[in-house]
């Protein structure tokens, strides 16, 4: 793998989303704004507290890792399937010098950049709520980039082996809203069956609410094992998404 070459591809994908942002910023950065409002304000009205936080508090810290992980998964899912499938942008961009794994690392990058730049906003706008307790959240910046590695290379894999894009619905129904849902970011896990709570320690995003929620309360110690989680994880996946995206491309 060229590293040079990888960026060129995160350079592509990065040019093209300068001139079409507008059409994304409403689903990566409205939604998780209407979830923080409509639950924290809403609901928050009969759920005054959480373990002592105030309830809009409580969920802040969650929307920033949810908006951060969405971020990566349209990206990698929907994004490297029209780009492979329908647009044959990868059949251009590997007519020129640059190889599969060139291209499946400018992939995983990129969509591990727009998980931190939509986190990144996300902390900026509960920051101006009011929301954060400490202004170590923005050491949390680097680690939404590892997050978003773990779900770009999740849904790389995914895209690699649908037979369609209609399969997508699968991965978004079965797997996405599940973790959404159980990963801490609504209520405690704890709260949960154990069954459940064992299931949730093994998602991404359980680590990352923790993460988001330790810095935001400037606590960050107390999210080192879940620092140690993603770190670890993103080095197991990996190598798939290079391994399935070739097999898939190369027939």
């Amino acid at each position: 793998m060229n590293l040079k070459r990888a960026f060129r591809v995160w350079q592509r994908n990065f040019t093209v989303y300068t001139k079409l942002y507008k059409s994304s910023i409403a689903l990566n950065f409205v939604e998780p704004v209407l979830y923080l409002l409509a639950l924290g304000l809403g609901l928050g009205a009969f759920v005054k507290e959480i373990k002592g936080v105030p309830y809009i508090n409580f969920i802040a810290p969650g929307i920033i890792a949810s908006s951060s992980m969405f971020a990566a998964v349209y990206e990698c899912t929907y994004g490297t399937y029209v780009r492979m499938t329908y647009q044959k942008t990868f059949d251009a961009i590997l007519a020129t010098p640059v190889s599969i794994y060139d291209l499946v690392a400018g992939e995983l990058m990129w969509g591990a950049t727009k998980s931190m730049l939509y986190g990144s906003i996300i902390i900026l706008v509960i920051s101006m709520f009011g929301l954060v307790d400490s202004a170590l959240i923005i050491l949390a910046i680097p680690l939404l980039f590892i997050s978003g590695l773990i779900f770009s290379e999740i849904s790389m894999i995914f895209a690699s082996i649908v037979p369609g894009i209609d399969s997508f619905n699968y991965f978004y129904i079965l797997f996405m809203t599940p973790m959404f849902l159980f990963s801490g970011i609504f209520f405690p896990v704890d709260t949960l069956p154990p069954l459940v709570s064992k299931i949730a320690f093994f998602t991404p995003l359980y680590h990352l609410v923790n993460i988001c929620r330790a810095f935001s309360s400037g606590l960050p110690l107390s999210a080192v094992a879940d620092i140690a989680w993603i770190l670890f994880v993103a080095a197991i996946f990996a190598p798939y998404p290079f391994r399935l995206m070739k097999k898939r491309i190369i027939k």
